[in-house]
């Protein structure tokens, strides 16, 4: 797992961890929590730049037992958590306009669990749901502000990068590689 830390204001890294340990739990869709959180807590734990907040590449409520993996991750964290997931766990949902920042509402069973976000114009949407601590409508505007020149938040991009083996040269803190 790899965690990244982001300068808010222009989506610099400026912290990252990365943790690898064995898959003792199957890949069971709607469970994906129980297998990766625990090597993910074991990246948070190396990092020496808390975060304020997580973007998580997953979803939060829009689940089937509206516990996805951002909700579990915020509340064990403690920290607010968004769930930005590449495509739909459950419900439906229209496509947005083809504008950026287009948003439609992700329902199941009459439950708005999130929303279908267009983060640029001829791309495919985003599935945006609240994980912890976050209102939908916040947790849409910190995904557009993490999303400044691809589909996918930076946060997202960058954490897939490093634990692919792509080094980042810090200027204010110190990589972890462990």
């Amino acid at each position: 797992a790899a965690v990244i830390v982001l300068n808010a204001h222009d989506l610099a890294p400026i912290d990252y961890a990365i943790a690898r340990m064995p898959i003792t739990f199957p890949y069971i869709p709607g469970l994906l929590a129980f297998r990766e959180i625990p090597v993910i807590l074991r990246a948070f734990e190396r990092l020496q730049t808390a975060p304020d907040m997580i973007i998580v590449d997953g979803q939060g409520r829009a689940h089937p037992r509206r516990l996805g993996i951002a909700c579990h991750l915020g509340v064990l964290l403690d920290l607010p958590a968004i769930g930005c997931a590449k495509s739909i766990l459950c419900g439906k949902a229209t496509a947005p306009k083809n504008e950026r920042g287009a948003w439609s509402p992700l329902m199941d069973r009459g439950e708005r669990i999130g929303a279908a976000l267009r983060t640029r114009v001829g791309t495919t949407p985003v599935y945006v749901s609240i994980g912890h601590r976050v209102s939908l409508s916040s947790a849409i505007e910190h995904v557009l502000l993490a999303c400044k020149t691809y589909r996918l938040p930076e946060t997202t991009r960058w954490a897939h990068r490093v634990a692919g083996g792509e080094t980042i040269n810090l200027d204010s803190a110190q990589k972890r590689l462990l």
